[in-house]
């Protein structure tokens, strides 16, 4: 354990991505994994900035699809109750010069996918500790080392936090200031078994109060399915409380859509996962010999199909911030800042604008969910391309891209505004001309 040079908690899709750029780079890296065996993931469809960060670790889109780790993505469709719809496809014309733009991403099946990416950490020489972290010794702002249950005290010049979001080890430990987005929400899913399976996201909106609700079918492999429901925390316990199980409040979402009702009668017991979770972002990400990257940085709401390119996009960041700065003492603070100030903007951005632009009920109660869609996918998919051609890095091109993120944000939050204080005037004028 003394010769390591990068310790990373946590070995999901964010430690393991790191450690494998990491290792390439003749780095000597351990990666602490308290749960050896995979756990339920989500984040199975991705956004199209995350084929090329794959192909970063040498798992191109071809290789996915030919292993049953994934399958093509062509568009996404947004489904109401009334049978209406909306396909969302990037136009034909990104595909041309100047742009050149990949028009193709991919769902996947997470399971498939993290064994595939641990078993290349290994192959890169990477070393895999089954041991849960407990806490760390620190000097300041600066980390010593990481205390496990074991027993075993493991110190090296630098360390990644990719521990996710329910243990945050460096947030809790340095208090990094926190900025949360709408409720707490629960995800409950299943998988089924399908004779084809459709080629791209279909995504259900259920409209029953105020804050919306809605319901996922992802085509993970060609003959499964992976189908999915997100309603605020206070929904699912007030259902909880009426004597419902989560068997049965998944059967009745399921059962509002006539192509997923078709789904229970599927022979079978319907043992749906069940998680839950908060959007969040923290600040100051990094320190003198730290980084948090993935869900411990970061929680997206699934609806933005962002999650994963968030963790592969910082841990490529992270690790090459570290080679860079391998023969300092620590990373120049600039540097650290950099990265901090991006990671905040992109969480900040697409979590603030799914929000008001989707979840919350003035802007899609005036214009109606379909148009609201628009209204967040042009600007978010337009965020993700720039970021991915810019590729912003130094403090002038960090802040520059990080003052378009705010403009938008802003422009999101007038948006909100305004749409509710129109409704609410036309409440009101109902009231009293009734």
């Amino acid at each position: 354990m003394n010769e390591i040079d990068v310790t990373v908690i946590g070995g999901g899709l964010a430690g393991m991505a790191a450690s494998i750029h990491l290792a390439r780079a003749g780095m000597r890296v351990t990666c602490i994994e308290a749960a050896p065996t995979d756990r339920d993931a989500v984040g199975e469809s991705l956004d199209w900035s995350a084929p090329d960060l794959l192909a970063a670790l040498d798992l191109p889109m071809e290789e996915l699809i030919a292993r049953g780790i994934a399958t093509y993505k062509l568009h996404v469709v947004l489904k109401l109750q009334d049978g209406s719809e909306q396909h969302y496809v990037p136009g034909d014309w990104l595909g041309h010069a100047p742009f050149h733009v990949e028009l193709r991403t991919l769902h996947v099946d997470r399971t498939f996918l993290n064994e595939a990416i641990r078993a290349m950490a290994v192959r890169q020489g990477v070393e895999i500790v089954a041991d849960k972290v407990l806490d760390i010794e620190r000097e300041g702002r600066r980390v010593l080392a990481a205390n496990t249950e074991g027993g075993a005290r493991i110190s090296s010049p630098w360390f990644i936090d990719a521990s996710g979001s329910a243990t945050r080890l460096f947030p809790r430990a340095f208090k990094l200031p926190v900025h949360e987005y709408g409720p707490s929400k629960v995800a409950i899913w299943d998988y089924f078994t399908v004779p084809s399976s459709p080629e791209g996201t279909t995504l259900y909106c259920v409209e029953t109060g105020s804050y919306m609700e809605w319901v996922w079918q992802i085509p993970i492999r060609p003959d499964t399915v992976s189908v999915g429901y997100v309603a605020a925390g206070n929904v699912v316990k007030e259902a909880r409380q009426r004597g419902l199980g989560m068997q049965e409040i998944y059967r009745a979402q399921l059962s509002r859509f006539p192509a997923l009702r078709d789904l229970l009668d599927v022979p079978g017991e319907i043992s749906p996962h069940v998680t839950s979770f908060r959007c969040r972002v923290h600040g100051k990400l990094a320190g003198p010999n730290w980084f948090v990257v993935g869900e411990a940085a970061s929680m997206v709401d699934p609806l933005t199909s962002n999650g994963v390119t968030a963790a592969l996009r910082q841990a490529a960041e992270a690790a090459e911030l570290i080679i860079k700065s391998r023969h300092r003492r620590q990373l120049p603070w600039l540097a650290g800042a950099a990265y901090s100030w991006r990671v905040r903007g992109l969480a900040r951005f697409f979590n603030c604008c799914i929000e008001r632009l989707f979840y919350d009920w003035p802007i899609r109660r005036r214009i109606g969910p379909l148009k609201a869609g628009d209204v967040y996918t042009i600007p978010a998919w337009l965020m993700n391309l720039l970021y991915s051609r810019m590729r912003p890095r130094g403090i002038i091109c960090t802040a520059l891209f990080s003052g378009a993120l705010a403009c938008l944000r802003l422009a999101a939050e007038c948006f909100h505004w305004l749409c509710k204080q129109r409704l609410s005037s036309r409440a009101t004028s109902s009231c009293l001309a009734s």
